[in-house]
């Protein structure tokens, strides 16, 4: 009986599939859904169902966890192991990971792994179960989390050991009873996918635990406001850092979206007296903003990380002013290059997210996605097992950095904070240019006399005295005696 059920299924299924193409091949387009094959081609699968939802709703799309562009070229930079330049790490000798964050500061942030948790708020973006178990996480493994723009959730100060504030825009975390309990302070003028954009969200989408860590009252908007109130000139917000400083003793710093007025912004820190920056890049992820925020604003990743590790050596601040790398930071590779390129420390959402939830996302698919089990929002938040989400996520934190030092191995290097530049090689002669790193594509030498406009600060040698290369290429090594 079931082998005549299953060719009667393998019949029905043929004859239908047959039918269908016959039908897509035989009529013109406009009477065949071969249309939208050569339709959404053109647009884009993501840019279709965003065009439908806009049509639908009338309003800006909210999409979650930042653009799906992959603006910086990460794969283009690769790391050179050493074999006989320098050696190699002997497999016995330990690999330091540890960082600390506001050197100047009375009571510096030291971690035991240069990766932290991103921003990501109670209410606004993440559950309290999910905030919870991220701490938990951080805590187990040695590294910080971050509040996001929220206010104080004391259960997720209690799990966390370490814990970075944000002196917001809505303002919930601006009080000296709340910020004067956190381990470091990060004043948040912006992020990689929202820029500076005002934010709301509507009091009918707010809990009593919300408006309890929010300090809202009932029936009060949450409203993230574009500036940071009271801080409208530079000299306001150089006056508020040095009064956070002077009441907490911990690192204050401060986060920015990432812009081609970099520098400018930046010019503003040192000033200041900040303990450390950290440039969000446009790849940062988000609870929700509009796609065009996502998509078309800001400055890639990995271009922010050279030119504000740039402007601070230039400005001779690189020893006082730590610097962290955020947005779309994904693999443990394009951490560590992060990193390599002047970053002293990385965040990481998204990724955090997604192995927080793990194996736990059968939970919900595949009748809901998977983000329902840990937004403030979501159907199904009280499904997620907290315990597991930290055991998740604490154990792809120490894979990451086990991955970490393996490289650090093959450099011949003893700490990760020792990996810089001269570490890598560049696959494109722009991205060399604008990175500071070496081109691959032919010997340091070669590319001073090939690429001279590439490399116009390098000393260029006298075409004169270079002997061309003989057609069958560089005469073999000879035996060193």
């Amino acid at each position: 009986m079931l082998r005549l059920i299953e060719n009667w299924i393998r019949s029905a299924v043929n004859e239908t599939v047959d039918k269908a193409i016959t039908r897509m091949v035989r009529d013109q387009y406009p009477e065949s859904l071969a249309e939208m094959v050569a339709s959404t081609r053109k647009v884009g699968g993501v840019n279709t169902l965003e065009i439908a939802m806009r049509a639908a709703q009338g309003v800006p799309v909210e999409r979650p966890l930042g653009s799906p562009l992959h603006l910086s070229p990460w794969e283009k930079l690769l790391f050179s192991p050493v074999h006989l330049c320098r050696f190699p790490t002997p497999e016995t000798v330990p690999i330091a990971t540890a960082v600390t964050i506001g050197r100047r500061a009375r009571r510096p942030l030291t971690v035991a792994i240069p990766i932290l948790i991103a921003g990501m708020s109670f209410g606004g973006a993440l559950s309290k179960r999910a905030k919870i178990a991220l701490a938990r996480a951080a805590t187990a493994v040695g590294t910080a989390t971050n509040t996001g723009e929220a206010g104080l959730l004391e259960e997720e100060r209690a799990a966390a050991r370490l814990l970075i504030g944000q002196f917001n825009r809505g303002g919930w975390l601006n009080d000296p009873g709340r910020y004067r309990r956190l381990d470091a302070i990060e004043i948040q003028l912006g992020q990689g996918a929202q820029g500076s954009t005002p934010q709301r969200t509507s009091a009918r989408r707010i809990g009593p635990d919300f408006r309890a860590a929010f300090g809202l009252a009932e029936g009060q908007d949450a409203v993230i406001h574009s500036r940071l109130p009271g801080v409208d000139t530079p000299e306001a917000f150089i006056r508020l850092v040095r009064r956070l400083r002077a009441e907490t003793g911990v690192p204050v710093g401060v986060k920015l979206a990432a812009t081609h007025h970099l520098e400018r912004e930046l010019a503003v820190a040192p000033e200041a007296g900040v303990d450390f920056v950290t440039v969000d890049g446009a790849e940062g992820g988000t609870h929700g903003s509009s796609p065009t925020l996502q998509d078309d604003v800001g400055l890639p990743t990995l271009y922010a990380v050279a030119r504000a590790r740039d402007y601070l050596a230039r400005q001779m601040a690189t020893g006082d002013v730590s610097l962290i790398a955020a947005g779309g930071l994904i693999t443990p590779g394009q951490m560590l290059k992060a990193m390599a390129l002047g970053a002293d420390a990385v965040y990481t959402g998204t990724a955090a997210v997604m192995a927080m939830v793990g194996d736990q996302a059968t939970e919900a698919v595949p009748f809901e996605p998977p983000t329902s089990l840990v937004v403030y929002t979501g159907k199904m938040t009280d499904k997620l097992d907290v315990d597991r989400a930290a055991r998740n996520l604490q154990r792809f934190l120490n894979a990451c950095v086990t991955e970490m030092e393996t490289v650090a191995v093959t450099l011949g290097r003893t700490a990760l904070a020792d990996i810089g530049r001269s570490d890598l090689c560049a696959l494109d002669p722009v991205l060399a240019r604008a990175t500071g790193v070496q081109l691959g594509l032919v010997s340091p030498d070669e590319q001073r006399r090939l690429f001279p406009e590439l490399f116009p600060d390098l000393p260029q040698p006298d075409r004169a005295e270079l002997p061309e290369l003989p057609p069958e290429g560089p005469a073999p090594l000879q035996p060193v005696h």
